[in-house]
């Protein structure tokens, strides 16, 4: 082009309209294992450019679909040591349904050798016991999956409202509507035989009611446990009414709920204790027969969210789990969850019947299923398609489904 003369260089403005919001990402925040898997978090906000500066903007003018993580896993160094399994048992039946288990140990990875297993305390435990099928027996041919008819129990007011229609209502404060029927007393029975119904009636037992009184006195057990629930949306505040404690005798009252955790002897009459969640577990130590408490409880609609919009609470003796639940507006990234809370003198045990991680079926590390022993905050992280039989240690257990 020299022979043709060069026009000269212009700039001109193409566009005043403003750039659209966007998400900004900050860069992430410290791992939360030193090794291994963990979760690291960034901070998302919506932003506008205006003038050459970006100005902070509310959320919802930003396109909700596409917004980014909060949380991203993060990976520091391989973990020193690890758990590591033996293989599994043959299965328990048969014929039928049974179930298989497994050894765990801790395992160094330099030395390549068993070593105490407190070193793997901090690390996630796969599961140790699982379902298998040996076949169908001949004589339940057509049968169907143990497990397959599970009705949901999804909130307390389906569970009183049942058992309500088939129990007597009983005028003692100290039997709670679901202990059933009290045991007839036989002649000749004296203040033992009392005690050990009262026992009976009382230790153990899920209360479900909006209101109730729970008499924990006379019992003939050192630890008495109970557990109050209510559906999501309320927390339960407790008022001791009596107190027979021996302090000095080391005799407690504990309580303990997702988010609290209190214990006490002395100046318990007319004390006040809030659960600021929908379940509370008090337990009581008693050395000394005859002595405990007497409690009153009630529940209300909570002063503060604990919970997130796709969250389930599950009390019955069995139930389904379906993951994931699709709400209108919901966020991208949000981890739902479902807690599980039964009697405190029964355990929970998670059978995964199917898994389907859709059309693309990404195994990777984001897809994960994640379930916690409350009692032992412990937890397990169960990935892709793997099926698994969880059992507690405990009376409550959390649910986690990532991705």
């Amino acid at each position: 082009c020299q022979p043709v003369p060069k026009p000269e260089s212009r700039v001109e403005v193409c566009d005043l309209n403003p750039c659209p919001p966007r998400w900004k990402v900050t860069p992430a925040g410290p791992c939360s294992s030193s090794c291994g898997l963990g979760l690291a978090v960034q901070l998302v906000t919506c932003v506008q450019v205006l003038h050459g500066e970006e100005v902070l903007q509310e959320e919802h003018l930003c396109p909700v679909a596409e917004k980014p993580l909060t949380s991203v896993p993060c990976v520091i160094r391989t973990c020193s040591y690890e758990w590591s399994f033996s293989d599994w048992s043959e299965c328990s039946t048969s014929c039928g349904n049974g179930i298989q288990t497994r050894q765990d140990f801790c395992l160094s990875s330099l030395t390549h050798k068993p070593v105490n297993p407190l070193f793997c305390r901090r690390f996630p435990k796969a599961v140790v016991a699982r379902g298998c099928s040996a076949g169908p027996c001949p004589e339940q041919e057509g049968t169907l999956f143990p497990g397959a008819q599970l009705q949901p129990v999804t909130s307390a007011t389906q569970l009183t409202s049942a058992t309500a229609a088939t129990e007597h209502r009983h005028e003692d404060l100290d039997v709670p509507p679901s202990a059933g029927p009290r045991e007839r007393t036989e002649p000749g029975g004296g203040e033992e035989d009392t005690a050990k119904r009262c026992f009976l009636c009382v230790c153990g037992n899920l209360f479900l009611n909006a209101t109730g009184i729970i008499n924990m006195t006379g019992v003939e057990s050192r630890d008495c446990t109970v557990a109050i629930g209510r559906p999501l949306k309320e927390e339960i505040s407790v008022t001791i009414l009596e107190s027979s404690l021996n302090c000095t005798a080391g005799e407690v009252l504990l309580f303990s709920g997702r988010m609290m955790w209190r214990t006490g002897c002395r100046k318990l009459p007319l004390s006040l204790i809030n659960s600021r969640t929908n379940t509370l577990i008090v337990k009581q130590r008693v050395v000394l027969p005859g002595n405990g408490v007497i409690l009153q409880y009630n529940s209300r609609t909570a002063t503060r969210k604990y919970y997130q919009d796709c969250d389930q609470q599950l009390f019955g003796p069995q139930g389904e789990i379906v993951n994931p639940v699709q709400l209108p507006e919901q966020r991208q990234g949000v981890v739902c969850r479902t807690f599980i809370t039964v009697a405190p003198r029964q355990h929970i045990s998670i059978r995964a019947l199917n898994t389907d991680l859709g059309p693309e079926g990404n195994h990777t590390p984001f897809n994960y299923i994640l379930v916690r022993d409350v009692s032992t905050m412990k937890t397990v992280v169960f990935h892709g398609k793997q099926q698994f039989l969880w059992q507690s240690t405990g009376s409550q257990a959390e649910i986690e489904f990532h991705e």
